[in-house]
């Protein structure tokens, strides 16, 4: 079968989507906190102290309107002496720092053993640098709250740490030439995000590849995707557009889209070619 996954519209307040299940998962974990503060005989201003966070924030995250930190979470846990019932719920609570469309994806992604990408507007998440994320969320429309941007950002940022598993996934990136041309947060902020393509091309599990303009064949047409196998052999498929995600799990579509990837990989410059090139644009700021 095919697995879809539609968002929920943003809450009042913008600290996070407001999905049902997100917000039941923060409520529920608040609900934990304030049993396990209570049974210590702490207040909000004491547990905070003794966690380094402030009192507004502790009872921010015990009415579910705040979304914890990983530290947070181990570190209430071992203060509360909860005996790692907080902390079984760190994975769980880290989650809904991601939009709703693109959870069920997040998960599959931490499990993968490859990772092959196309894109055609901006530069792939686990490509972005965070000032270069920083940017993509602050010019989201409907407009993001400052909060929610630094969770964004985080919870990207933190996407990354795929990197440094090991076994390293094999990853594969295609972009569009119009991607690395369009000067997202200003001039300085690509500037930093071309140098950070450059180092990242130099890994060995890694090969990026630009998709020139001038193609006359292109076989991209119908937009981004992202291709993924896990450690258990599943083969699977996202495709984004407008906050609407479709994770497909069949194998007749995924397997349309692996073949529509590798006519795009054939049609792009190669590796060499593509690290080439992104030099020259660097050349060129």
């Amino acid at each position: 079968m095919t697995e879809e996954r539609r968002p929920e519209g943003p809450t009042d307040s913008g600290e996070h989507d407001g999905d049902d299940a997100g917000t039941e998962v923060l409520r529920s974990f608040g609900r934990q906190l304030k049993i396990f503060r209570t049974l210590a005989g702490l207040s909000q201003a004491e547990l905070g102290g003794r966690l380094g966070y402030s009192e507004a924030l502790v009872a921010s995250v015990e009415q579910g309107r705040r979304i914890p930190k990983e530290h947070l979470v181990e570190k209430a846990d071992e203060v509360l002496e909860a005996r790692g019932v907080l902390a079984a719920r760190k994975e769980e609570v880290a989650r809904v720092r991601y939009p709703s469309f693109f959870r069920d994806a997040a998960r599959v992604e931490a499990q993968a053993v490859e990772l092959h990408a196309y894109d055609t507007h901006v530069v792939k998440g686990l490509l972005q640098t965070q000032d270069y994320a920083r940017a993509v969320f602050t010019r989201r429309r409907p407009l993001l709250d400052e909060e929610t941007i630094e969770q964004r950002v985080a919870a990207r940022m933190a996407r990354q740490e795929i990197f440094s598993r090991w076994p390293v996934p094999l990853m594969s990136f295609v972009m569009e030439e119009a991607v690395l041309r369009r000067p997202i947060g200003g001039r300085s902020v690509l500037r930093g995000q071309l140098e950070h393509l450059m180092l990242m091309g130099e890994k060995r599990s890694v090969e990026l590849q630009v998709m020139p303009l001038d193609r006359e064949d292109h076989a991209g047409l119908s937009g981004p995707f992202t291709l993924m196998e896990t450690m258990d052999g599943r083969r699977v498929a996202y495709v984004e557009v407008q906050n609407v995600s479709r994770l497909h799990i069949d194998r007749k579509p995924v397997r349309e889209i692996e073949a529509q990837y590798g006519i795009i990989r054939a049609q792009a410059l190669t590796p060499r070619e593509s690290m080439a090139f992104i030099e020259k644009l660097l050349g060129e700021l």
